[in-house]
């Protein structure tokens, strides 16, 4: 347990909604630092499962159990979060700093601006393919990006909170725009999803029967690595391109022209003009693998 870390969380108490992989694994963290979590969940088999896992130190299918929790944590589907029950709004205590995990963030604070007076908008950079309450693990968030997307109106104490959680569980925080978030993430989240689902097309819908079983058996880390986003939760890439569509339509079209550039220079045999194309991508690359310095912002 690091001592420092949990007094600067001045939390007595955690809430969190949702015990799959993000929810979970918060959970996790925060009780290994010594923070009482309350779970909240929808199935009582659920709600056994997270109490022996350790999850949480409590848990319950009611929403009132969030009352005198100072921070709740938002972690649901998509789909849920943009259509919150109104059970759960009104269960929220209004002293509470209250945040999400979701991948998309415009959409987010267009439903929760308005819902609690302390919400915060926040976007954990981490994950695996799992998922449900067994897919919770310690240490997910430790030097991973965590990031907040205050607006003007953003209670400010409250996205304190937040930034002090993320940093408790080993995260960096970065502070952005919440449409420059957006276009971010469909950059280098949404947009690898839909082009690891093209090449994998191309792949399974070889017309020659030879070729397509060949390539099977060849296929081998580096074809894994590239696909292996395509080949996720399919509920998943829907969602991110349904609230996330002008920010992934705009990175598909940037897509398409880098990709029509290197197909116009093999088909006019322009190898020096390819090399250097490949040279510059490879240059580029490091840069996107570094990881976030402690103390990032991309403010719009």
């Amino acid at each position: 347990m690091n001592d420092g870390r949990v007094r600067s969380l001045n939390i007595s108490r955690v809430g969190v909604v949702g015990l799959g992989l993000i929810g979970g694994s918060i959970a996790l963290d925060l009780r290994a630092l010594g923070v009482p979590v309350q779970g909240l969940v929808h199935r009582a088999s659920t709600a056994e499962r997270a109490m022996a896992r350790g999850l949480v130190d409590a848990v319950s299918c009611d929403p009132a159990c969030l009352q005198g929790c100072d921070v709740v944590v938002l972690a649901l589907p998509m789909e849920a979060l943009l259509d919150p029950p109104q059970l759960l709004v009104k269960a929220l205590p209004d002293a509470a700093a209250v945040t999400d995990v979701g991948s998309v963030k415009g959409p987010v604070l267009d439903v929760w601006r308005n819902r609690h007076p302390r919400f915060v908008a926040s976007h954990p950079m981490a994950g695996t393919a799992e998922s449900g309450v067994e897919s919770g693990c310690a240490g997910l968030f430790r030097g991973r990006p965590w990031v907040g997307t205050p607006e003007a109106g953003t209670d400010m104490d409250a996205a304190q909170h937040i930034q002090r959680l993320a940093e408790a569980l080993g995260a960096h925080w970065i502070q952005a725009d919440p449409l420059i978030h957006d276009q971010a993430v469909a950059l280098i989240s949404h947009l690898p999803v839909m082009v690891s689902a093209a090449l994998l097309r191309a792949v399974g819908e070889e017309r020659d029967p030879r070729v397509r079983e060949l390539a099977k058996q060849l296929a081998s880390s580096g074809f894994a690595d590239t696909t292996r986003v395509g080949g996720g939760n399919p509920a998943l890439g829907t969602a991110m391109a349904s609230r996330n569509t002008d920010a992934l339509l705009k990175a598909l079209a940037a897509y398409r022209w880098s990709l029509e550039q290197l197909e116009e220079a093999i088909l006019n045999g322009h190898w020096a003009q390819l090399e250097q194309e490949l040279q510059n991508t490879r240059a580029l690359r490091p840069q996107f693998l570094n990881g976030p310095s402690p103390s990032s912002s991309a403010s719009g």
